[in-house]
């Protein structure tokens, strides 16, 4: 079922969901499905899978040489996604990125998707390689997140690469796309975001999802700028709760937002404490939840980034 379909379905009810990163290759998937389990208790109506890009691993040649290869850290999203379904009868949504993939592999992992049964995606255009300073694609790749997206809207209609198929089997992804709040850190104003997300929702993009943030405000606020400029699709919030004190400095840095003033005294005031830190991670979500839910937003999703244990109680009290 696609994501905006649950969300019609709901007819107003704010949805729970999460996004989860596969585990490094070499880990079994019991470990992911202990971090899911607890929250299958809350009905999500749909679980976000990440990829990961290629990065450069170093071997040893002998003789002091190394010989620079490309590898996955964490591959799997396709078979994570279909072994979820299967698991706990969930929708899942895999995320389908530019950086790291050509057109024709794209499309590979699209048609294998569409006979899986999953109905749902969401296409980025990912990050540079830790090396790059700033994003390149591979050859013959696409360049930017709207050209992921009118791919994927060219094969819902039937046009592959290389020719156009004519058969009722073609594929009908629901496709979403990302928001910023406080803009893309490559972008030059708030302005000039929303117009490129703009052009992904007129190339097809069917919902948005936002990236973390932790003031509502931002958000409300990047909601009603996108509908004057004329983007009218669901926007779901995407809540990460702060977890230690590290994330004052990582999370802004990383991800090019603000920290509230009264989060940051919260969290300096625990004096290293990591449980207390969770803690206020924890009561600061449920508060910005709770606020998103009254304001009728379609959907509250949260990053869980391989733990659950905070997002559980969480949900346990706005859900």
């Amino acid at each position: 079922m696609k994501v905006i379909d649950h969300i019609k379905e709901a007819k107003g009810k704010s949805l729970f969901s999460f996004e989860i990163v596969p585990p490094v290759k070499g880990q079994n998937i019991q470990k992911l499905y202990d971090n899911i389990d607890p929250l299958m208790e809350f009905n999500p109506r749909f679980i976000d899978v990440t990829t990961s890009r290629e990065e450069y691993v170093y071997l040893e040649k002998g003789n002091g040489l190394l010989e620079r290869k490309i590898t996955r850290m964490r591959p799997g999203t396709v078979g994570i996604c279909a072994s979820l379904m299967h698991k706990y009868n969930v929708d899942t949504v895999p995320h389908v990125l530019c950086g790291g993939f050509t057109r024709e592999e794209t499309e590979y992992v699209l048609v294998d998707l569409h006979y899986l049964g999953i109905d749902n995606v969401v296409a980025l255009r990912g990050d540079a390689m830790k090396h790059e300073s700033q994003f390149n694609p591979v050859e013959g790749g696409n360049n930017y997140a709207v050209e992921l997206v009118e791919q994927i809207s060219q094969l819902n209609k039937g046009c592959f690469l290389n020719e156009t198929i004519d058969t009722p089997y073609t594929p009908d992804f629901c496709i979403g796309v990302a928001g910023y709040p406080e803009k893309h850190f490559e972008s030059p104003s708030l302005d000039s975001d929303l117009q490129r997300l703009k052009e992904k929702v007129e190339a097809g993009a069917d919902y948005v999802v936002t990236q973390m943030f932790f003031d509502n405000k931002k958000y409300f606020e990047f909601v009603e700028a996108a509908k004057v400029i004329g983007i009218h699709v669901p926007i779901i919030p995407g809540i990460k709760p702060v977890a230690v004190e590290r994330h004052l400095q990582i999370l802004p840095k990383v991800f090019s937002l603000d920290l509230p003033m009264d989060l940051e005294k919260a969290v300096l005031g625990c004096k290293g404490d990591r449980l207390a830190i969770r803690q206020v991670g924890i009561e600061w979500a449920v508060a910005q939840s709770k606020e998103l839910m009254a304001a009728g937003v379609p959907t509250v999703h949260y990053y869980s980034m391989g733990k659950s244990d905070n997002i559980v109680k969480i949900a346990k009290e706005v859900f």
